[in-house]
């Protein structure tokens, strides 16, 4: 109960497993599921799985806030198993503890919840979808349910919610306060010896000894499990928020590297149209240094003749 379940992802021949698709597909932001369910369900009658069409067409679409808290589950699988871990524990300790443990545990429990509700939110950033207020309220009332519910725990491990959880109004399974008034009970054996009450009333102490100890253990087992998921949540937090600052880097060059590239790109047509200036140019030249060559072949031709009429001319004239 309460664990990640681990399906296939591939059928028999390679084919994708009707449990993966469906996987996938709550993990699909709810604007594009619709569109993503018919798709898959199309390509699954297709393939001639008519029972698995079925099912992926059955698939209603997550709220945001369900959405989130299922990409949470997928995206962060260690993260999210521990978390489990963590609502089990927890769930276990409330059973045995005084009031003073469980305030303890309570504000415990709600930095967590923050902090993982937080953690959701830049997933959800991070895939294109900015949460609302409301919305976030959706998702930190899931995540409390996970914590103090086990349906709800198994029903977030299985990466399909709907719709957001709401965690129940007592915790399940607190025990009933030390010294609440009992019902009166009808005496009807004979008051017992002075020696029986003295055992019974030892026999009590170690009973009420024991029970604090056992108390204490569990108090102290689920605040080291409580300090230890925050703990991990700090260490994804600063790691998530490295990686970001990484992307935003990455981003920033990237613009940087596009913008130098319409800078060349912008350089280099002008350099064609250059070039294309240069060869119309040249063609030109050529056909104007071609036709004054031929001017002027046709210039020497012609004063050749000229030159031969004169001597003619003036052969004749003698």
């Amino acid at each position: 109960m309460g664990t990640l379940s681990k399906r296939k992802g591939v059928r028999d021949g390679g084919e994708r497993d009707v449990e993966a698709v469906l996987d996938e597909l709550y993990t699909t932001p709810p604007a594009d599921f619709v569109a993503r369910r018919e798709e898959l369900a199309a390509a699954a009658k297709a393939a001639g799985h008519a029972d698995d069409a079925r099912r992926i067409h059955a698939s209603r679409r997550p709220t945001l806030a369900a959405w989130a808290a299922n990409l949470l589950l997928r995206s962060q699988p260690k993260e999210s198993q521990q978390f489990l871990e963590l609502g089990q524990a927890l769930r276990e300790a409330y059973r045995t503890l005084d009031a003073t443990g469980i305030t303890e545990l309570s504000e415990q429990r709600r930095r967590i919840v923050a902090a993982l509700s937080r953690q959701t939110a830049q997933l959800a950033r991070e895939a294109g979808h900015r949460l609302s207020d409301p919305v976030q309220q959706d998702v930190e009332s899931t995540l409390r349910a996970v914590l103090t519910d086990p349906d709800a725990a198994d029903r977030w491990a299985g990466g399909r919610l709907e719709g957001a959880l709401t965690p129940p109004s007592d915790f399940p399974g607190t025990a009933p306060p030390t010294g609440a008034p009992q019902k009166p009970r009808r005496e009807t054996a004979p008051e017992p010896s002075a020696r029986t009450q003295a055992k019974a009333r030892t026999r009590a102490k170690d009973d009420l000894a024991e029970r604090r100890h056992q108390r204490e253990e569990r108090l102290d087992h689920a605040r080291g499990a409580a300090e230890e998921a925050a703990h991990r949540l700090r260490a994804a937090g600063t790691e998530q928020a490295d990686a970001e600052a990484a992307w935003q880097g990455a981003r920033d060059r990237h613009a940087q590297a596009q913008q130098q590239m319409s800078a060349a790109e912008q350089q280099l047509q002008q350099a064609r149209e250059e070039l294309q200036r240069a060869d119309r140019e040249q063609q030109e030249a050529e056909e104007r240094s071609h036709a004054a060559a031929d001017a002027h072949a046709r210039a020497q031709h012609e004063a050749r003749e000229a030159e031969q009429e004169v001597k003619r001319l003036t052969a004749h004239s003698r």
